[in-house]
């Protein structure tokens, strides 16, 4: 095995990152036969296929996360010494990509954000919003704050809070409900009044809590949402009498199995963490 080209690298985190050849191409400004050569040298090199082909596009293999960790590395230390011979400050840290839902991103973590940023410098968090779940083995982010009842068999973490929900609505609004549709009719709310709501009950649906809270401040209808959002939304208030039992679904913060021990990782979790713990009883619902 010979050493390989750094240079590489490039082509193999943009192929990565975006999931195919083509929109590496597009980021890196070259030709589609470049990234293919670029990405063959890198695998001839080392001795190993790095991605699985398939016509959805370039998936990376299960045992080549921390390949691909070691790779950003690699990128951020070349990155920091083309600043120190510019004469650039020594002291940037690196970008962690932290996932979670629209809920979580405009309540939660936009409280905590600066706890969890003076904790990791000096690396720093980028921050990207999802309610579908991005998917953690093709490295689109780092960390991920999911509410589930469960995680993926390929990935780590831990079950810091519970997320608390109940029913809101405005003092004008009619005896209607709000529905939850697209990844949100999958959750712990959404199949509850899958099996306790009929259609013609249902005045309007969204596939976003953040949504639905503005449905709901306008007097559309009753609305599920978690109360960390629903506490904090002026002119609604719980309804009682809905049916709907108490309901809570589990926090995770969590990463792919393979980065379980990377530091700047395990950093970010841990900060994370701490900050959710702090904040348990507005998740919960239990706040004044």
């Amino acid at each position: 095995m010979h050493s390989p080209n750094w240079d590489d690298l490039r082509f193999v985190l943009s192929v990565a990152r975006t999931g195919s050849v083509s929109a590496a191409a597009r980021e890196l400004g070259v030709n589609h036969a470049t990234v293919l050569r670029r990405i063959s040298a890198f695998e001839e090199t080392t001795g190993g296929q790095m991605f699985e082909r398939s016509a959805q596009g370039y998936r990376l293999r299960p045992d080549r996360a921390a390949v691909i960790e070691a790779a950003r590395e690699a990128e951020t230390a070349m990155q920091s010494v083309t600043r120190l011979m510019a004469g650039g400050a020594s002291g940037k840290g690196s970008v962690l990509r932290l996932t979670s839902t629209d809920t979580l991103c405009q309540t939660v973590l936009s409280e905590a954000m600066p706890r969890i940023a003076r904790r990791i410098a000096p690396d720093h968090v980028a921050l990207i919003c999802a309610n579908h779940h991005l998917d953690m083995a093709r490295l689109q982010a780092d960390v991920t704050l999911r509410p589930a009842t469960s995680l993926a068999a390929d990935m780590v973490g831990e079950q810091v809070v519970d997320m608390g929900f109940a029913v809101y609505a405005a003092a004008s609004a009619p005896g209607t409900w709000l529905g939850l549709t697209g990844t949100l009719a999958q959750s712990l709310p959404g199949r509850w009044m899958a099996h306790h709501i009929a259609p013609e009950q249902i005045n309007g649906q969204a596939d976003s809590f953040c949504v639905l809270a503005k449905l709901a401040q306008a007097g559309m209808g009753m609305a599920i949402l978690p109360c960390v959002l629903g506490d904090s939304l002026s002119g609604v208030a719980r309804c009682s009498g809905t049916g709907m039992p108490p309901t809570s679904v589990p926090l995770w913060v969590a990463c792919h199995a393979d980065l379980e021990d990377n530091p700047r990782i395990l950093g970010l979790r841990r900060a994370l963490a701490s900050s959710l713990r702090r904040m348990a009883p507005q998740l919960k619902g239990e706040a004044a």
